[in-house]
């Protein structure tokens, strides 16, 4: 009997992409409506949830709905069916839907909503803009009798150990002697009770991240032929791999302004945008931000940009920046549906490795709020 998918199933793929920490402490990101226990065979993704989405979703039979926008952005007093919020509640759980959203986690992500955009327009050497979270980088030292230095190795890669960039099952080996004493009670898997040993033993080491510190030890104890494993975690003061908001990268060839501004209007498929002109004479290296981003001149200026890309922009930002000499375009907040199609691909190709069977809907719903005249 095929096992059915659950909410918890999709939340877990969606999860080891763009984890709940990587959101800011304001951000509600997570499962906002439903249950993990619920089922979950289709799963329609949206920028937005509205009333219109949900019954989208419910004719397409789906379970569950993936928002970049939480619809439940403030807690919630009382849920009245005569209110926007109190409605979209009562929709949901009339027809068994589950909402789970992935708001600045998918922002921050590495292939998530700002890698999407910084693709979309082309741009190469991406970095991030700003960073917003760093991971503890830890070094494990395990010591192995010379017949299970493959199968510890194994198991500390398979557990994610040992991954640094585009590499992985990394790790380093030295060769020495390993003194010990079985006391009383031990059930020792070389030695004698009361004896003391002395074996030959390669010391294995690897790096990980602090995520998956507990996972990785876990997998180690596992396939240690020891009771007891003699093993090591030290903190590193290096990191892997930066996470942050917001990406830099170069065009191929530089633009003008006012090109640069048609090409990326071009590019994300809107009506209209609006352009700050910070007086470039030309624009090479590009900051782009989903959302609202007037909060990040400075950090793009950090990065020697030369124009910024992202909405909502007020016009005193928009002031300040000219004046710094930061031109900015402002394609609209609405650019963020690009995640629409992003997270279908993405968890369609995880779930298929996964061997989940669950099918991904790219919602039609429009919900652009502004219209140009």
């Amino acid at each position: 009997m095929e096992k059915k998918t659950t909410v918890n199933d999709i939340i877990r793929l969606l999860e080891e992409w763009a984890p709940k920490k990587f959101a800011y402490d304001w951000d509600p990101v997570g499962l906002q409506i439903g249950s993990p226990d619920a089922p979950a065979g289709k799963v329609l993704v949206t920028l937005d949830v509205t009333e219109d989405v949900i019954r989208e979703a419910a004719e397409a039979g789906a379970g569950l709905i993936i928002a970049h926008h939480p619809p439940l952005f403030r807690p919630l007093k009382s849920v009245r069916t005569d209110t926007p919020q109190g409605r979209i509640v009562e929709l949901c759980l009339r027809h068994g839907i589950s909402v789970y959203a992935a708001h600045t986690n998918l922002d921050v992500a590495p292939g998530g909503v700002n890698d999407m955009l910084a693709q979309k327009l082309g741009l190469s050497g991406i970095t991030i803009m700003e960073e917003t979270y760093r991971e503890p980088l830890f070094k494990l030292a395990v010591f192995t009798p010379h017949d299970s230095v493959e199968k510890v190795r194994k198991a500390l890669g398979d557990a994610g150990a040992g991954s640094i960039g585009d590499y992985t099952h990394c790790s380093y080996e030295l060769e020495g002697t390993g003194r010990f004493t079985p006391a009383d009670g031990a059930d020792p898997y070389i030695g004698s009770v009361g004896k003391e040993e002395s074996v030959a033993e390669t010391k294995i080491e690897v790096v990980l991240t602090g995520s998956i510190r507990a996972r990785v030890e876990q997998a180690m104890i596992e396939a240690h032929p020891y009771e007891e494993p003699a093993y090591d975690f030290f903190v590193l003061d290096q990191r892997l791999e930066e996470f942050g908001i917001g990406r830099v990268g170069n065009l191929r060839e530089p633009m003008t302004l006012e090109s640069f501004a048609r090409y990326v209007k071009e590019r994300m498929g809107v009506q209209a945008l609006r352009v700050v002109d910070g007086g470039n004479k030309e624009v090479r290296t590009v900051a782009v931000l989903g959302g609202s981003g007037a909060k990040y001149v400075g950090a793009a200026i950090g990065k020697k940009a030369d124009v910024l890309v992202t909405g909502d922009i007020d016009f005193h930002t928009a002031q300040d920046a000219a004046n710094l000499g930061l031109s900015i375009v402002d394609p609209g907040h609405h650019i963020e549906r690009i995640m629409v199609g992003g997270v279908r691909e993405r968890l369609e190709n995880d779930a298929e490795k996964a061997g989940i069977n669950c099918e991904f809907i790219e919602s039609g719903i429009v919900t652009e709020p502004f219209r140009f005249m």
